[in-house]
């Protein structure tokens, strides 16, 4: 067992099986979990992300977050917020972009929301050299205005499941069985009231939709300020699954290959879909305007992706023009293995006029 297994397992056969959500949280966060002791990151950890594939898609979203804070009439002093920044990747090529207008610069301070101090110290290597005001936060502060960017982290927030059976609807809890791992169902049936059928799953993620009402709630008391999330999921209202309206999405990876959830854990990263139908409800329960979500190849594409890629190519030799147009590809494609419509893209905002990339959706790119 993990060290992480070997916890569960005690406090399970002292306290009783846990809720998914209890298992996430202790696989990802707990100090011998997954985002304390590995380097998830790149093609030497876990998956890659949409920075981490190109330097492209940092500068489409700092040229979004710039344009917001030039439209709002340059607000001063605000935060440059990103909720889970990894090795601080998406923030250098933000600031990069954002350093062009340098009173941006000197009016903002750029606040981190990360919960792993080794990450955090990566983040300061890469960023110190940037700007010059770099603090970390628990969760995303709201004190002043704020343009804040969420890239791939609300699928990492903890989810619960819930199964329909025999009409009613059930917890899905991590027991132990021959003293190993295992699912199970609570006995106590919950008062949900969706109606579906017998054996379908809804997963659930408070925690998300608490932390987006936050997040609404101060752009609205500011009134200027815009949200950007970025992360895989769906869009329809609460279902994964078209067919019969709900669907599993819980999933485990590790060295770029999918396994078993309860596969030594600790060690893979977990995640699920983000159903962003959810989360533009919770935003505009608060208050604000919810844009979107539209696929990040769409979003991409109208924020000048192709013109981008477009200019580094007329300077680039046929086998590095070969690979921008990959990227390209990777990006904002809708292909197997290709990010451009499983993966989507919310603006929340005080104001209700559309911002850029929201405003005319084009087909995602070949």
């Amino acid at each position: 067992m993990t060290p992480v297994a070997e916890r569960l397992a005690r406090r399970i056969a002292l306290t009783g099986p846990i809720t998914v959500a209890e298992f996430m949280s202790a696989c990802l966060t707990d100090p011998d979990g997954y985002y304390a002791q590995r380097e998830p990151f790149g093609t030497a950890g876990d998956f890659i992300t949409a920075p981490e594939i190109s330097q492209m898609f940092g500068e489409i979203v700092g040229a979004f977050l710039l344009d917001r804070w030039q439209a709002d009439g340059r607000p001063a002093p605000f935060d440059l917020v990103e909720l889970g920044p990894g090795r601080g990747t998406l923030m250098r090529d933000v600031l990069r972009v954002c350093a062009t207008d340098p009173r941006f610069i000197g009016a903002s301070r750029v606040v981190l929301v990360e919960a792993s101090d080794r990450l955090r110290q990566l983040q300061r290597r890469t960023l110190a050299p940037l700007h010059p005001n770099v603090a970390w936060a628990d969760g995303p502060p709201t004190e002043r205005p704020f343009y804040l960017v969420a890239n791939e982290f609300f699928d990492a927030l903890p989810v619960r499941q819930v199964v329909r059976r025999d009409g009613r609807w059930y917890e899905r809890v991590v027991g132990l069985a021959d003293g190993a791992l295992a699912f199970g169902l609570s006995p106590f049936p919950l008062t949900l009231s969706a109606d579906a059928p017998e054996g379908a799953v809804r997963e659930l993620r408070p925690g998300a939709e608490t932390m987006i009402r936050t997040i609404a709630q101060g752009l609205v008391t500011h009134d200027v300020g815009s949200a950007l999330v970025i992360d895989y999921g769906y869009a329809t209202a609460g279902t994964p699954d078209a067919t019969t309206g709900f669907g599993e999405t819980l999933q485990a990876v590790r060295g770029h290959q999918h396994v078993d959830v309860l596969d030594r854990p600790g060690e893979s990263d977990l995640s699920a879909h983000v159903d962003f139908t959810a989360l533009a409800t919770a935003a505009t329960s608060a208050g604000a305007v919810a844009h979107g979500p539209v696929d990040q190849g769409d979003f991409l594409v109208n924020l000048g992706l192709l013109q981008r890629a477009g200019a580094l190519g007329s300077r680039a030799g046929d086998d590095e023009r070969a690979m921008i147009e990959a990227v390209v590809r990777r990006l904002a494609g809708a292909g197997e293995g290709e990010m451009g419509t499983l993966f989507k893209a919310l603006a929340i905002t005080a104001r209700p006029a559309p911002p850029p990339g929201f405003q005319v959706v084009n087909g995602p790119a070949d």
